[in-house]
């Protein structure tokens, strides 16, 4: 009995890992059209026929993430783990404000870029970070400035003063000159800082585990060195012995 369980627990995760590779592609797909969907939205602000049609490629590519969350949560073995685990996700199908979080699924392109850059672990941090901070600041900059720009009061009027805002903010300058007062501003605003806190710890990470190769690569050649040096002198220990001993055994002769 505990095989056939242990077997269709592995047939279910392969199939949720079958599900999840091939919608990779055309969920990172969905998310660069939806990119430049809402950036047009946004920034634009289109009338008309125009804007129904965005409204409604918009509400599609929506409930393209919808699906892929259901059928994800359908084929997951352990289907509470996984709700708690895909709790970003949840948030991501389901609270309006954060619909533009559904961008983290270009993390797939991301992916495309660090195989140009190699498979070098410090290679692969650097692709990571520049991409997921530009991402994170513009969608956040577009988010903000949906939210904010017509409201009395509001000091983030423009998309130029958004992008600022996103800049001081992700990295944790908060210059106070322009500032979110609806409360998914605020949201985004943590978002945006927690970004730049993860930022500062990827960065330090990645020095400080350059700083450890290149110490442990200068104690490896300094040791390398050190037995060529001994095994060198053994090796002229060994000669000079040798020819005390011919010497030896000439003036024994003689």
């Amino acid at each position: 009995m505990q095989p056939n369980s242990e077997t269709a627990f592995m047939q279910t995760e392969t199939k949720l890992q079958r599900w999840e590779r091939r919608a990779e592609w055309p969920l990172a797909a969905a998310a660069i059209v939806f990119l430049a969907l809402f950036s047009r939205q946004v920034i634009a602000e289109p009338h008309g026929s125009e804007a129904h049609i965005l409204w409604a490629v918009d509400w599609a590519i929506w409930s393209l993430f919808v699906v892929d969350y259901v059928v994800r949560f359908i084929l997951a073995p352990n289907r509470s783990r996984w709700f708690v685990r895909h709790l970003l996700d949840f948030a991501i199908v389901t609270l309006p404000f954060v619909r533009p979080l559904r961008l983290l699924r270009l993390i797939v392109l991301i992916k495309v870029l660090q195989k140009a850059v190699g498979d070098a672990f410090r290679g692969r941090i650097l692709v990571y970070t520049v991409s997921g901070v530009i991402l994170l600041i513009y969608s956040a900059s577009l988010a903000v400035f949906d939210k904010e720009r017509y409201l009395p009061g509001a000091t983030i009027t423009t998309f130029g003063k958004a992008l600022w805002w996103s800049i001081t903010t992700v990295t944790t300058v908060g210059y106070g000159d322009v500032y979110p007062i609806t409360n998914a501003g605020r949201v985004i605003a943590v978002l945006l800082m927690v970004g730049g806190i993860g930022l500062v710890g990827v960065v330090t990470a990645a020095l400080a585990s350059w700083i450890i190769e290149r110490v442990a690569e200068e104690d490896t050649a300094i040791q390398a060195a050190t037995v060529a040096h001994v095994e060198e002198l053994r090796g002229e220990i060994r000669e000079l012995a040798e020819e005390l001993r011919r010497r030896g055994d000439v003036d024994h002769h003689a």
